[in-house]
């Protein structure tokens, strides 16, 4: 069966990355949520996908200069289309990993470090995963590829996968020469082939984001590994139609 990964929990329906799209992921039905995390001034890991605030708060600047303090008081649903929901605080990964306990989903974290160097990142969210004993539950994913092999040498046991989006030859094969079990293209790279290929050579194919229902019907009837959408709640009623 393929799975089913909120795409920083239900985005398109709920404000990205907060606590209610996380929710929102685990009512519906989700098997995994996907999720970014930055680096703080003050060396605090925090979900969020951009490198400023300025998208999706009502605050202005770089997390990388700003205190956890600070961005806590920022509005983390201000810029959200629907004005339906509770002023949200912007989540800290230990606040999602809390809230897990109480849960089973999959947990993919995409190290957003391909743009900010942000030094001690990876030593600080493998600690996290193993003081909570996530380590069978994650993904660890980054367009950063030497930083998910980095990841893998602090721990072998936790899942890494490259995230792509150009066209790259015989994913797979490089997907083994990084150790990694899983690749996450962009749906768009993501041809019948490559994704019958790669799982015929154990490497599992995540494609990120499926919102549209011809997609998603391609991808289920091919027997993909998983998908990423914003969409959990829709993609669940297709799956379970098919």
């Amino acid at each position: 069966m393929t799975l089913i990964f909120a795409h920083r929990g239900s985005a398109g329906t709920h404000p990205e990355n907060t606590m209610d799209a996380f929710l929102e992921a685990e009512r519906v039905g989700a098997d995994g949520i996907e999720l970014d995390v930055q680096l703080t001034k003050d060396g605090e890991v925090v979900v969020i996908h951009d490198e400023t605030v300025d998208r999706t708060t009502n605050g202005k600047g770089y997390i990388k200069d700003s205190h956890l303090k600070d961005l806590r008081k920022l509005h983390a649903n201000y810029t959200f289309k629907k004005k339906l929901f509770n002023k949200h605080k912007i989540p800290t990964l230990i606040e999602v990993f809390d809230w897990m306990k109480n849960n089973s989903l999959v947990c993919n974290i995409e190290l957003k470090n391909s743009i900010m160097d942000y030094e001690g990142m990876e030593e600080k969210v493998i600690t996290m995963i193993n003081d909570y004993g996530y380590s069978d539950r994650i993904i660890i994913s980054s367009f950063n590829h030497y930083s998910i092999v980095a990841c893998s040498r602090l721990d072998p046991m936790i899942e890494i996968a490259p995230l792509y989006s150009t066209g790259l030859y015989m994913p797979w094969v490089y997907a083994q020469s990084l150790g990694a079990k899983g690749i996450h293209p962009n749906k768009k790279v993501a041809s019948d082939e490559i994704i019958t290929e790669s799982i015929r050579n154990g490497i599992c194919v995540r494609p990120y984001t499926v919102n549209k229902a011809h997609q998603m019907k391609r991808l289920f009837n091919l027997g993909c590994s998983a998908i990423v959408t914003d969409y959990p709640e829709k993609a669940i009623k297709i799956r379970t139609e098919l």
